[in-house]
C-alpha cells in the first residue's frame, strides 16, 4: 500500500471518538514516609498520605498507597505505576517525606537510606526526574505533588568521605525543610506542585495533617473547580494558615484542556471528554474571573482557556478578536500550544485576515519547542506542499519521525505505516510494531479500530512483531503467526486499556 493511500486511510478516522473507555482513567500513587532510620523521623507524613489517598479514592482515582517504603520498594512501585499510567488519562503522584537538593537536583529519601554524605543521597534516593518518568506517558495530564521541602544538611559539595549522619534539625514548629527544594523544570503537560516555594520550608503542622495536605484535601474534593484554579486556591489557603510563612508553588504547565478533579458541580456540565472550546465554555463565571486575574499576571494557560471560550461560536462570549489577543500574548510569552492555535487561526482567517507567512512562522516556533501537533502538521505540509512550502516527502519523513518519537498518536501510526511500506530504510517490522504498540498505549482509538477491523493493512512480518511485543508485556500468550484472531484481538484491547 502506498505512502499517500495509507495516510488518507488514517486521516479518515481522525474525528472518530474512542470505541470504548479505558479501564482506569485516573490513577494515583500516594507515598508517605516517616519512620526514617538514620535521619529525623517525621510525624504527619503517613497520616497525610492516608488522608490524601482517601480523598483521591473518593473522587474516583484508582489509588496505590504505600507507607514507609524502602528504596527497593519505591523503585518497584514506580516501575509498576509507570506501566499503569500509560493507559490513564491522568496520573498523579503524592510524596510526603524527606526531600533534599544536591547540586540543583531534587532527591526523595526512602526510609532505609543511610545518609552520611551527598553521594549517599544521590545513590540511595529517588530523584524527581525518576518520579516524572513514572507519569510521563499518561495520556492527558501528569501531576507530581511534593509535600517535602527540606534543605540538604550536608551542604552542596559531594563528600566522598564517610562521616557521622547529620540529622535534620527541628524548629519551634516542625518542618519538612530548611532551605527548600530546587525549582523544577518538568516537560510540557506536566505539573510539579511543591508544598513550599524553592528556598522556603514546608511546615509539618501541629494537628494530624500538614497545612498543605489539609488544603489539598479540602480543594481536591470540591466539585466543579478547574484544576489550575484548585492549586491556586490551595496556595491561598496555606498562606493564610501559616501567616505567610509557607507559600506553595507550582512548576511546569498543564495542557490547555480544562479538568475537574472531583467532577462537575451540581447543575454544571461534565467537561470530561468534551472538546477544548466547549469544555472551557462550561467553566463557571466566577472561575472565569479568576482566570482573567491569572492572565493579567502572565499565566499562559489561563490565556489559552480564555481564548478557547471566545472562539466558541455557540457561546455569548464569542469574540475571535479578543481570542486572538489572548493567544498573541500567550504566544509572545512562549506558549507552544498558543503558537499552534494561533497558527491555525492565521491559516484559516478566523477573526484575522489570512496570513500564511505568519501561520508558518507560528507552526515552526511551536515545533521548535517540541509541540507534537505542530510537528505532525508540518510533516503533512512538507509532504503535500502547503503554506508556501514546496512538496518534499523526504523532509516530511523527518517531521513524522520526530512527532512519533514525541508520542503523537497519529504520527505513531503514520510512521509505523511508512516503515511497513519500506520507506524508512533504516527500520524494519520490529520498529513498526514498536510504534504501533506505543500508539495503542497512547490511547489512539484510530489505531485500535484499524488493528481490530483491518489488521491485514500491515505486512505479516509487522503483525508477527506486534504479537511479540504484546507477549513481552504480558497481554498475549498465543502463537506468533501474524494471524489476528480472538486471542490477538483481546491482547490489543488489553494493551489499549480496555476491559475484556
Amino acid at each position: 500500500m502506498g505512502f499517500a493511500i495509507r495516510f488518507i486511510a488514517v486521516c479518515a478516522f481522525c474525528v472518530i471518538a474512542g470505541v470504548a473507555s479505558a479501564t482506569t482513567e485516573r490513577v494515583a500513587l500516594v507515598l508517605g514516609l516517616g519512620a526514617y532510620q538514620t535521619i529525623e523521623p517525621l510525624d504527619n507524613t503517613r497520616s497525610d498520605a492516608r488522608a490524601i489517598a482517601r480523598t483521591l479514592e473518593g473522587i474516583g482515582f484508582d489509588v496505590t498507597l504505600s507507607l514507609d517504603a524502602t528504596g527497593d520498594q519505591l523503585r518497584q512501585l514506580m516501575d509498576d505505576f509507570a506501566f499503569r499510567s500509560e493507559t490513564a488519562d491522568l496520573a498523579l503522584i503524592y510524596f510526603a517525606g524527606h526531600g533534599v537538593e544536591v547540586q540543583g537536583e531534587n532527591f526523595l529519601i526512602p526510609v532505609d537510606a543511610e545518609i552520611r554524605s551527598n553521594l549517599d543521597v544521590q545513590r540511595q534516593s529517588i530523584s524527581l526526574k525518576q518520579l516524572l518518568a513514572s507519569v510521563e506517558h499518561a495520556r492527558k495530564m501528569r501531576i507530581v505533588i511534593l509535600d517535602s521541602c527540606r534543605d540538604n544538611p550536608l551542604g552542596d559539595a559531594i563528600d566522598l568521605a564517610k562521616s557521622t549522619p547529620v540529622p535534620v534539625q527541628a524548629t519551634d514548629q516542625a518542618t519538612r525543610g530548611g532551605g527548600g527544594l530546587a525549582p523544577a523544570r518538568p516537560d510540557r503537560g506536566t505539573l510539579v506542585a511543591f508544598a513550599a516555594r524553592d528556598g522556603q520550608v514546608a511546615l509539618d503542622g501541629t494537628g494530624e495533617n500538614s497545612p498543605y495536605a489539609q488544603a489539598l484535601i479540602s480543594k481536591m474534593a470540591e466539585p466543579g473547580l478547574e484544576i489550575s484554579l484548585m492549586f491556586r486556591q490551595v496556595r491561598d489557603m496555606v498562606l493564610q494558615e501559616t501567616n505567610n510563612l509557607q507559600e506553595p508553588h507550582t512548576y511546569g504547565s498543564l495542557t490547555g484542556v480544562p479538568f475537574y478533579l472531583a467532577g462537575a458541580a451540581a447543575g454544571q456540565i461534565d467537561i470530561s471528554g468534551i472538546a477544548g472550546q466547549a469544555a472551557w465554555a462550561a467553566i463557571k463565571p466566577d472561575q472565569e474571573d479568576q482566570l482573567l486575574a491569572l492572565a493579567k499576571l502572565g499565566d499562559t494557560r489561563s490565556m489559552l482557556g480564555l481564548a478557547y471560550m471566545r472562539l466558541n461560536p455557540n457561546e455569548g462570549r464569542f469574540d475571535p478578536e479578543q481570542a486572538v489577543d489572548f493567544l498573541e500574548k500567550a504566544s509572545a510569552a512562549g506558549s507552544a500550544e498558543a503558537q499552534f492555535e494561533l497558527a491555525k487561526i492565521y491559516e484559516r482567517g478566523t477573526g484575522v485576515p489570512v496570513d500564511e507567512v505568519r501561520a508558518l512562522e507560528l507552526y515552526q516556533a511551536s515545533a521548535v519547542q517540541d509541540y507534537a501537533d505542530a510537528i505532525n502538521d508540518l510533516g503533512f505540509m512538507h509532504y503535500q506542499g502547503g503554506l508556501g512550502l514546496p512538496a518534499n516527502p523526504q523532509k516530511a519523513l523527518e517531521f513524522f519521525e520526530r512527532a512519533a518519537d514525541l508520542r503523537h498518536p497519529q504520527a505513531l501510526f503514520n510512521f509505523a505505516a511508512l516503515i511497513d511500506d519500506g520507506l524508512i530504510k533504516s527500520k524494519g517490522p520490529g520498529d513498526a510494531a514498536d510504534y504501533l504498540y506505543s500508539a495503542l498505549r497512547s490511547g489512539s482509538s484510530d489505531v485500535l479500530d484499524l488493528l481490530t477491523t483491518r489488521p491485514n493493512m500491515f505486512s505479516r512480518q509487522t503483525r508477527r512483531a506486534l504479537q511479540s511485543r504484546l507477549k513481552d508485556f504480558g497481554f498475549y500468550a498465543g502463537a506468533i503467526d501474524g494471524e489476528f484472531g480472538p486471542g490477538t484481538q483481546k491482547a490489543i484491547r488489553l494493551a489499549y486499556g480496555l476491559k475484556n
